[in-house]
Formats: C-alpha cells, structure tokens, sequence
C-alpha cells in the first residue's frame, strides 16, 4: 500500500478516536446530570418525610383544617410520584417539568399550613412544630442548592452536547439536551412582591 492510500486510513483512525473521544465526554457529562439529580432527589425524600410529622403534630391543633391538611398529603402524594418518574429520567425534560410543578404545589401547600399555623398561637410555640419547621426550612435551602448544582451540570452538558462539531456526534448517537429546573412557573411568580404599610 503507498502513501495515498494510508492517508485515508489514518484519517478515518483519527475522526473515529475524535467521535469516542466526544461521544465519552457527553456520557461522563450525562453522568454528572444524574448524579446532581441523585442530590436534589435525597434533600426531596428528606422533605417528603419531614411532611407527615409536620401534618401529624399540626392535626392535634387544627381539627378545623382538614382541608388544608389533606392539601398538603395530597401534594407530598404528586410530588414523590414526579419525584419517582425523574429519578428514573434525570434528563427528560418532561419529567424534570412535571417535577418542579409538583414540588411548587407541595411548596404552595405547605406555606399554605404554615400560614393556618401562625393563627393558632399553641401550635406556633409547639417545640416539635417548632423544630419541625426549622427542619424544613433548612430542607428547603438545601434543595435550592442541588438544584443550581444540577443546572450548573445540565447547563454544562448542553453545551458540550449543542456545539460544533461534537452536536453531530450527540445527535447520531441520541444525545438530547438536558431540561434546566425552574423555581418560577409563571411571570406573575417572577415579580417582586409588593409590600405596603
């Protein structure tokens, strides 16, 4: 074989070691997405077990709560079934979109409780409900933290997997863009509250 003929080859050698060499990085990036998720998925479970407790010592108080009550067991009910649908597809967005409306819902109803319990002034000095809030309130700030880490990882896959030329070798292999969480649904959610006096 002469020379003409190697120049092909090596050339064929090299657009293939370049198309795994991108093709892993996508999946290790991929990876990364799931394993961000894992951490919003464990701060969720936390939270999703910190809610029956919390129903369960406001109950004795509220009896005439039901309804806000029930609201916020069905809501932890939505939100673990999303929750379950995401973990098994971290980056569908669909699934991560079904998600954060849930865990909205279970967020709006649980402000929703924790409204009715600032009227009722036993409950409010309560020491479980107390430290049950608390927790909570920490699971919240812990939640927002994995969900800017799980962006930070779908923002960078989504560049890797969208710019030229590795999008040729993303979209020859099935790789789709990862969906970012939002805390906001709405415009309306995204306007300063307005406080008078």
């Amino acid at each position: 074989m002469d020379m003409t003929g190697w120049i092909p080859l090596l050339l064929l050698v090299a657009v293939l070691w370049w198309a795994i060499k991108v093709y892993n990085r996508l999946v290790q990036l991929r990876n990364r997405i799931s394993n961000a998720f894992g951490q919003i998925d464990v701060q969720l479970k936390r939270r999703h077990d910190l809610v029956p407790n919390l129903v369960e010592v406001a109950r004795g108080y509220l009896k005439h709560e039901a309804a806000t009550l029930e609201a916020v067991i069905q809501a932890r009910g939505q939100a673990q079934g999303a929750a379950k649908t995401a973990r098994n597809q971290p980056t569908d967005a669909a699934a991560i979109g079904a998600l954060a409306v849930a865990e909205g819902a279970l967020g709006a109803s649980l402000g929703r409780l924790m409204v009715v319990a600032e009227s009722y002034p036993e409950l409010k000095a309560d020491a479980t409900m107390a430290a049950l809030s608390e927790e909570l309130t920490s699971t919240e700030n812990r939640i927002g933290f994995a969900r800017q880490a799980y962006n930070d990882q779908a923002l960078d896959f989504n560049n890797a997997a969208t710019q030229f030329p590795a999008l040729l070798v993303a979209r020859l292999t099935g790789f789709t863009p990862a969906a970012m969480l939002q805390s906001t649904q709405s415009e309306a959610e995204r306007q300063a509250p307005r406080v008078q006096f």
